[in-house]
């Protein structure tokens, strides 16, 4: 049994290595050095909600699921189609999407402005014409809510049902408002702030999202066709199949996914529950090095 111990925290590292790698790219341990260990106030102390639900492994579920429901909007999905570069860098999206989350919930209040700072700028000169010929902004904030809403609904979600700590009614209210307080930074007016404005508010999209050609595109990228090396691709379908399973059916009918039954779903949650273990188990930190931080999502 003592034998056993060195050959699995060799594993450990190996994977954990890997999965880090393709979240926070190649400047990852770097950043991870700043965001966690730079002196100075933060928007957010370590006993706020959005520290417990986006530091879990969770995330990885719903962040495939918050990019599933955000293509539902025409806008926001024509947009990313022609200014993101997603398909042909895919991996370099994720790593730039998680460091922003990284940096304003786990930052220096300092690097946490900086960061929105960028992405506001960013947002500003994305701008062009849907193929209807609709004008779209992605500094837009009707634009900027949805994408808010989407992402705190499928962080919130996606941690309920797979976190290692799930938040009890009061945390989930305070972790909505503590995304309201990046929202905010973002240029999203009036986020939600408890569950309540959260249903109220996703409810007020619904007569404004459709399945287009752009969105089922993106998804069958997103679930189908990920640049993953051939080890990878089954841990990521199982992954993929749980963010798809955590849609609400209207989201799934849109994207033309299958509605799976009760007994599918059981089975395709159970695999998630698993999964979401074994991430949080190879990116844990090491019990030699304490001062390790869990890495950026």
């Amino acid at each position: 049994m003592n034998g056993s111990a060195p050959v699995l925290g060799d594993l450990r590292k190996r994977v954990g290595a890997g999965i880090f790698r393709r979240v926070a790219g190649p400047v990852g341990p770097a950043t991870r050095e700043r965001i966690h260990h730079t002196p100075g106030p933060r928007w957010f102390g370590p006993e706020r909600p959005i520290r417990t639900v986006q530091g879990d492994a969770s995330m990885f579920i719903g962040g495939l699921r918050a990019l599933l429901l955000q293509s539902l909007h025409p806008l926001a999905m024509a947009a990313v189609d022609a200014h993101s570069g997603y398909r042909g860098d895919p991996w370099g999206r994720l790593q730039r999407t998680s460091t922003f989350l990284a940096v304003t919930t786990f930052g220096t209040a300092d690097d946490a402005q900086a960061a929105v700072d960028r992405v506001r700028a960013v947002h500003e000169r994305t701008r062009g014409t849907t193929a209807d010929g609709r004008p779209y902004h992605a500094a837009d904030p009707h634009l900027l809510g949805w994408v808010h809403v989407a992402e705190v609904d499928s962080f919130l979600g996606a941690h309920q049902r797979f976190g290692a700590h799930p938040l009890d009614g009061a945390g989930c209210d305070a972790y909505i408002a503590d995304m309201a307080r990046v929202a905010s930074a973002l240029g999203v007016l009036d986020p939600p702030r408890d569950r309540r404005e959260l249903a109220d508010r996703i409810d007020a999209y619904r007569p404004e999202l459709r399945g287009t050609t752009e969105a089922r595109e993106a998804a069958r990228f997103i679930l189908l066709h990920p640049p993953l090396p051939l080890v990878a691709k089954g841990p990521y379908a199982l992954l993929a199949a749980n963010a798809v399973a955590a849609l609400p059916p209207w989201a799934r009918s849109s994207l033309g996914l299958p509605n799976p039954g009760p007994a599918t779903e059981t089975a395709v949650r159970l695999t998630g529950h698993a999964l979401t273990r074994a991430i949080r188990w190879a990116l844990a930190p090491s019990r030699t090095a304490p001062t390790a931080r869990r890495p950026p999502r």
